[in-house]
């Protein structure tokens, strides 16, 4: 069990569903002083849904660190959060019922959540999930719960696991587009001469031309000749 290292402990944890039921993970990682990911861990959860996954892998979390810990709790799921702060003290109150009479969806892991939360310091805090250089570790559990989602295995820092590897969900950063060299007169797509219009056109300013007037061939087309000097 993780002990009291410091004044708080920020941690994150996600959970994972190749399906939504489908075979599914959970994990949870908790930061040193550089919130960087110390420790960590990761199991398989057999056919699951995402929703379960994330409850899952909070409760893994809170059993894994100690009840005098205070902790930031980093989050993507909106529904594992709202489900432990907002919605449950109103599903307690009506008998683990929802407002519209029923019953609580996954309550066996609510109640549990529930109970390692009693008297605990915890500051829940919600993050975007599949960010270019988003959380750290929100991304780090993200990847930890596909692979365990994937590969149906457990995995963690007590056991010497490698890193998990890249979630593909995550968008890769895009490289800036290379500058345009810009184009010389008279080069391909452009021509010096100008012929007369068979036919009446319109030209890339947006102004017609009547068949029999001057025109010259510019990047688009076809068109006024001071339109394809202006444009060159």
């Amino acid at each position: 069990m993780i002990g009291r290292m410091r004044e708080r402990v920020v941690a994150a944890c996600d959970g994972a569903s190749k399906g939504n039921p489908g075979p599914a993970g959970w994990a949870w990682v908790v930061a040193d002083e550089a919130e960087t990911p110390a420790r960590w861990e990761a199991g398989p959860l057999g056919r699951a849904t995402n929703n379960v996954a994330e409850l899952t892998a909070l409760e893994r979390l809170l059993t894994a660190v100690a009840p005098d810990v205070p902790l930031e709790i980093r989050m993507d799921s909106q529904y594992a959060m709202k489900a432990v702060t907002t919605w449950l003290p109103g599903w307690k109150r009506n008998g683990w019922k929802t407002a519209a009479g029923k019953p609580v969806a996954n309550q066996e892991l609510v109640v549990r959540i529930d109970e390692l939360l009693d008297g605990r310091t915890v500051d829940f805090r919600y993050v975007p999930a599949h960010q270019v250089d988003g959380d750290r570790l929100n991304d780090f559990a993200d990847r930890a719960a596909s692979q365990a989602a994937t590969v149906q295995e457990p995995a963690g820092s007590d056991q010497g696991s490698p890193e998990p590897p890249p979630s593909p969900d995550t968008p890769k950063t895009s490289r800036p587009a290379k500058a345009k060299s810009p184009r010389r007169s008279g080069g391909p797509g452009s021509s010096s001469r100008t012929v007369k219009a068979k036919f009446p056109g319109r030209c890339m300013c947006g102004r017609p031309y009547a068949a029999g007037a001057d025109i010259a061939k510019n990047d688009q087309g076809w068109g006024h000749p001071e339109c394809r000097t202006a444009g060159a």
